[in-house]
């Protein structure tokens, strides 16, 4: 569908074909944006959205196609060449230097404006970096901080704040939001419509349909390389939507149909008076067949619950206990079934250049090993099986993880767990990044999990999530420096989002 009802045409993509190897991610597709658009794609893991703006933004080229840029025929060679054009994408993963400063991830690639004689002045990049952040309100952190000392959420926001800063005319936003904290979200939502208002474009990709239904003017539709639709705001429907990234109704059941909260006698973890950084006396059981969710802002502590509960890191104070053993490090958890989703896939769960089959296995090693001999049918019987349950698109289980879409690999970090067969289980947003289909699916993987006794710990930003699937949730806020759980929920048919949020901030 043509878009006549906003400004001139900025950017257009004519029959793009993309191949890698054997396998189709676009097929030739056209796309077309305006000025003035906030333009959203959805659509399943591999359906090609990220695809399409990848390569208009130079991080890779086409197999066939053309390319037009404000009239003109375009094919950037790098990022860096369409960035300094007009054209900049916030990548869906980390994308930020280690063991630099701040400012040197802010100016990444400009260092010459800060050069004399080959030599760079920092105090002069320093007070640029602090004349930006400032710009953005930022004041808790400087140019000179080492970027290291900063959270993952964080990160994401310098990515953003480097995006924006030279004013491009095309910003692309991948799965960006997920890896924010709320005021990160903000902050980008105000950056977008404000783009919009002025003229330029903005294209939205992301799995979330009630933030891309709020969010964007237009929303455009892909399956298998396809573009299915493009709709405008006033046919924006939930279950078309769902339906047209499918092609098929995916029904009504998506969570639990159950709303009763139940679980066994026996604990599977518990936190017993643990304190670390600002969480302070913190107490927690999760019993068998209970899934206990835990809710709040993303800043106040709920992630490192979730690396406390798997030694990730060590509490100052208190303990916690995993099947009955004291839980010191994640190699202890392994070896007692207790498995753990973290939320940042690419640095804590995978391991990024080496094949599926080897990230799948590696929990499972010791049990599926005999006098240390390994029989390679079982290793790929219990490989395939959990590429065709979790529906891993993938060539082969021998593809590097790398090579996967943000949806697969956190399939991927879901099967290390289901293969290994844990039944004490920390999942931190468990379903970032991935589709509505593949949402339903592993929603029917955790409720199987409770009614075979697992104990799960689900970590979530979503309420939806929430609701939809814990027997009890827990909220934490910050309240004067400790973070605290504030309010308990049990399941109900008649608990919604507005009964939670007010105790989130």
């Amino acid at each position: 569908m043509e878009n006549t009802s906003f400004g001139e045409l900025l950017f257009e993509a004519k029959h793009m074909h993309k191949e890698y190897g054997p396998t189709i991610a676009l097929k030739d597709v056209d796309f077309t944006l305006h000025r003035g658009e906030i333009r959203g794609l959805i659509g399943e893991n591999g359906s090609g959205k990220s695809t399409i703006m990848s390569i208009a933004a130079g991080m890779q080229g086409a197999t066939s196609g053309e390319m037009f840029y404000k009239g003109k025929p375009w094919s950037p060679k790098t990022m860096l060449e369409a960035q300094n054009a007009g054209i900049a994408m916030i990548l869906q993963e980390s994308n930020t230097i280690p063991h630099v400063t701040v400012a040197e991830n802010l100016f990444a690639g400009r260092e010459k404006e800060f050069s004399k004689y080959g030599f760079i002045n920092m105090k002069k990049m320093y007070k640029a970096a602090d004349e930006i952040l400032a710009r953005f309100n930022i004041t808790n952190f400087k140019g000179n901080t080492p970027i290291d000392m900063l959270g993952f959420e964080t990160k994401k926001l310098i990515e953003i704040i480097r995006a924006v800063e030279k004013d491009p005319e095309i910003l692309v936003v991948d799965e960006t939001t997920t890896a924010l904290s709320h005021e990160g979200r903000e902050i980008l939502y105000d950056l977008i419509n404000k783009m919009a208002a002025n003229g330029k474009a903005v294209v939205f990709i992301s799995h979330d349909l009630d933030e891309i239904m709020d969010k964007c003017t237009h929303l455009t539709v892909l399956r298998d390389g396809d573009i299915i639709d493009t709709l405008t705001k006033d046919q924006y429907d939930a279950k078309l939507i769902s339906t047209l990234m499918v092609g098929r109704d995916i029904g009504d059941a998506y969570f639990r149909d159950d709303f009763e909260p139940s679980s066994l006698p026996e604990v599977g973890l518990e936190f017993k008076n643990v304190n670390y950084r600002n969480i302070k006396d913190f107490n927690l059981e999760v019993h068998r067949g209970e899934i206990v969710g835990i809710g709040g802002l993303s800043d106040c502590g709920i992630h490192l619950v979730g690396q406390l509960a798997f030694g990730v890191r060590k509490p100052e104070s208190g303990e916690i206990i995993g099947n009955g053993v004291k839980i010191t490090s994640p190699n202890k958890a392994i070896n007692n079934n207790v498995g753990y989703i973290s939320k940042n896939r690419d640095t804590e769960a995978l391991i990024l250049d080496a094949p599926i089959k080897e990230n799948i296995l590696l929990p499972s090693l010791d049990k599926i090993s005999k006098f240390s001999f390994i029989n390679p049918k079982t290793e790929n019987e219990i490989v395939d099986q959990q590429i065709k349950n979790l529906s891993i698109k993938c060539y082969s289980k021998k593809t590097y993880v790398s090579k996967l879409s943000g949806g697969n690999k956190q399939k991927v970090s879901f099967a290390k767990w289901t293969a290994c067969d844990a039944n004490v289980i920390i999942m931190d947003c468990p379903t970032r990044g991935v589709d509505v289909s593949v949402k339903q699916a592993m929603y029917g993987i955790i409720n199987q999990m409770k009614k075979e006794g697992k104990a799960i710990l689900l970590i979530s930003e979503e309420l939806t999530e929430l609701i939809g699937m814990a027997d009890r949730i827990l909220i934490m806020a910050e309240k004067n420096k400790e973070a605290k759980v504030v309010k308990e929920f049990l399941r109900s048919k008649d608990l919604k989002q507005t009964d939670i949020i007010e105790y989130m901030l």
